[in-house]
């Protein structure tokens, strides 16, 4: 990927965004042609010079200071990510580095495995791109059999933007999908290098325009936790919160452990759907492969 293109596009979405009354401004005469605050605006708030802004909006970020950066982050109100996805992109040096070398295998430590195995709630073990290392039965059975797919299909967003059973199991598919491919963006700004990720993003862009229309609004979420509704072919409706946690050991790993209102009808159809679920899903076979390598 482009970092010039990403950058300018980054710091272009989010001045459109901000009216001058947010920004504390006067307001000039005169209607916009375009939403937002101007080039020089965010450069007055930020305190550089136009020319300086442009120059960095046109991707020329060669020495930019870390103060320059906080300056403008606070004037475009970036919240903690996207302030994270634009150091990323303006200071690329550590991740251009790691993208000069291949990324290692992602690989589910034996632990985790047992973990998902005893879990009563469903859980899955995200990594790079949304891929899908791991998940016990019940993921599975909520979800799709990702197990039973290719290993490069093991992935998140190709279930949400690709699969029409994803459509028709989220009740909010656009937020859903909103948030899958603002958290693979935040990760595109860490590794733009990644092939698997150019191979991920040209094939969501040529077979989905709900992809390429969202991925043009260079939104970027890092998800702690929140809720999701679904509607199950088999059990219906479902309220299921979730949180996502570290895996220790490799940073660009998480656990995502989905759970019901306890006494809720959705804790009864997941109790439902558990009764119908066969052996783990985290069985020896999947134990031994990465998402790192194509079938």
């Amino acid at each position: 990927m482009d970092r010039s293109s990403e950058i300018r596009e980054f710091l272009r979405t989010r001045r459109a965004r901000i009216t001058p009354d947010q920004a504390g401004l006067a307001p000039h005469g005169g209607a916009r042609r375009v939403p937002g605050l101007r080039r020089e605006e965010v450069a007055q708030l930020a305190g550089v010079s136009v020319d300086y802004y442009i120059r960095l909006e046109r991707g020329r970020t060669r020495g930019v200071s870390e103060a320059v950066l906080e300056a403008i982050a606070r004037a475009l109100q970036l919240d903690d990510t996207e302030r994270a996805h634009l150091f990323d992109l303006a200071q690329p040096t550590a991740s251009r580095a790691r993208g000069k070398r291949p990324l290692t295998p992602q690989r589910v430590h034996p632990v985790l495995y047992r973990t998902l195995d005893s879990l009563t709630v469903p859980a899955v073990v995200q990594g790079r791109r949304t891929d899908v290392l791991a998940a016990n039965r019940l993921a599975h059975a909520l979800y799709t059999d990702f197990e039973a797919r290719p290993r490069r299909e093991r992935n998140f967003a190709r279930f949400v933007f690709l699969d029409e059973a994803a459509r028709r199991l989220y009740v909010d598919w656009e937020r859903v999908a909103g948030d899958c491919l603002a958290m693979l963006r935040l990760y595109a700004g860490r590794h733009p290098d990644d092939p698997q990720l150019t191979e991920l993003v040209g094939e969501l862009s040529l077979h989905s325009d709900a992809f390429r229309s969202m991925w043009a609004d260079h939104d970027v979420i890092a998800h702690t936790t929140g809720t999701k509704r679904l509607h199950h072919p088999l059990v219906g409706d479902l309220t299921l919160d979730y949180l996502v946690l570290a895996v220790e050991g490799d940073p660009e790993q998480t656990l995502t452990l989905y759970t019901p209102e306890p006494a809720s009808p959705s804790a009864e159809a997941l109790d439902l759907l558990a009764s119908w679920t066969g052996p783990s899903a985290t069985a020896p076979n999947a134990r031994e492969g990465t998402t790192d390598s194509a079938d």
